[in-house]
C-alpha cells in the first residue's frame, strides 16, 4: 500500500508540471550503426611521361583558311591574332601562352602533338594546365584546320 502511495504522489507531481507539453514521439527502433565508408583508392602515381597522343590516323592537316576563323575564334584572345603570344588576355597568364609565329619553336612540334595539346589541353603533354582542352568544343576536322594555321603562321 505505501509504494502503491509513493507511486500516485509521483504521477501527480509529475502531472502538476507537466502543464500542456505533449509527451514525446516514440523513437525509432534502435539499429545497429552504419559501417563506416570505404577508404578511397589511392591515387596513381603521376605520369613522368606525357599521355599518348589521342589523334586520328592520317593526315593531320586540315584547310588554314577554315583554321584561321577558329583560331579568330579560340586562340587568339590568348595568343594574339598573329600568334605572337599577346592576345589580350595573355598579359594576366603565368606562363605565357605560347608565340605560334616562332618558326624554331613550332618547327620542334609534330602534328600530333599540336593535336594532343588543341584537343586535351596544356596539361596533357606536360604543360600548362591554362590552356584549355578544346575537344570537347571542336571537332576533330576543326583541329585538323587549326594544324594547318599555326602551321602557316609559323612557316612550318
Amino acid at each position: 500500500m505505501r509504494s502503491s502511495l509513493a507511486a500516485l504522489c509521483l504521477v501527480a507531481s509529475l502531472c502538476a508540471c507537466g502543464g500542456d507539453e505533449k509527451p514525446a514521439p516514440p523513437s525509432a527502433p534502435a539499429t545497429s550503426p552504419s559501417p563506416a565508408p570505404a577508404p578511397a583508392p589511392p591515387a596513381p602515381a603521376p605520369a613522368t611521361a606525357p599521355a599518348p597522343s589521342a589523334a586520328p590516323a592520317g593526315s593531320l592537316r586540315g584547310s588554314a583558311d577554315a583554321g584561321k576563323a577558329l583560331y579568330a575564334q579560340y586562340c587568339a584572345s590568348c595568343h594574339g591574332a598573329t600568334g605572337h603570344g599577346d592576345g589580350p588576355v595573355a598579359g594576366t597568364l603565368n606562363p605565357k601562352p605560347a608565340n605560334h609565329a616562332d618558326h624554331q619553336f613550332m618547327a620542334s612540334l609534330t602534328d600530333e602533338h599540336l593535336y594532343q595539346v588543341i584537343s586535351k589541353g596544356g596539361a596533357s603533354v606536360g604543360k600548362s594546365p591554362m590552356m584549355a582542352p578544346w575537344g570537347g568544343v571542336i571537332n576533330d576536322q576543326g583541329i585538323k584546320d587549326l594544324i594547318a594555321y599555326l602551321r602557316q603562321l609559323s612557316s612550318t
